[in-house]
């Protein structure tokens, strides 16, 4: 027998040291019926729901994904765009947030101007500005229903210094962009330890509306 209780060598030992997976929470913001639970629903669970129901209060769903080696826990928090919904969890909701998505829907205009009490709303829970935040247009599957520009959302999405991305939870074809949104936030949110001693926030300029890529072997990559 080994002195000391060492541990034994090999991949497979039960002894490997454990490592606390870190969560990050973020929260998905916007009216009723944008589709914040289908985007949720995409992204950690990989499908569409054959039917949702009005969100009463606050939900949440996670999924573990890896970045760089490191397996990171991201906690996707939905809650109901009613007021009458989300009043007494709307204190819960933006406790300890480390990243916000606002969503509109592309086929509706008041979806897209009601933004701004959204917006407010954040702030006024004392998120602090160093959360990182994007703007998502939903239901872009819906062509000939576009009701907002591309150009309109950019120039809101450069006012507010957030990232643009317009998507849909619905088409089997933009899932990956789905998961960009998410995976990019992640990313971000594992770098800002180091950024803390550069400049983290953005420099003004103009916003980005960010599209799939994918790196040299065609695999999905974080456009951030």
């Amino acid at each position: 027998m080994a002195a000391g209780g060492g541990r034994p060598p090999g991949p497979d030992s039960s002894l490997e040291p454990y490592v606390q997976t870190r969560i990050f929470k973020i929260i998905v913001i916007g009216d009723s019926n944008v589709g914040k639970t289908c985007l949720t629903f995409r992204f950690c669970g990989g499908t569409f729901p054959d039917k949702t129901e009005a969100t009463i209060g606050v939900d949440f769903r996670e999924k573990t994904v890896e970045i760089e080696g490191e397996r990171i826990k991201v906690q996707v928090w939905d809650t109901a765009g009613q007021e009458r919904f989300r009043k007494s969890m709307v204190e819960h909701y933006y406790r300890n947030v480390h990243a916000v998505v606002f969503v509109y829907d592309v086929t509706k205009m008041t979806s897209f101007t009601n933004l701004k009490m959204w917006i407010e709303e954040c702030n006024g829970h004392a998120v602090s500005p160093l959360v990182p935040k994007v703007l998502v247009g939903n239901k872009c599957d819906l062509k000939d229903l576009i009701q907002v520009p591309s150009s309109m959302a950019l120039k809101f999405a450069d006012a507010h210094n957030m990232l643009l991305f317009e998507t849909s939870a619905k088409d089997p074809k933009e899932s990956q962009n789905v998961e960009s949104i998410f995976m990019c936030l992640a990313c971000r949110l594992k770098a800002q330890k180091s950024l803390l001693y550069r400049d983290v926030e953005r420099r003004p300029g103009r916003a980005q509306k960010l599209e799939q890529s994918r790196d040299a072997h065609g695999k999905s990559a974080c456009p951030c």
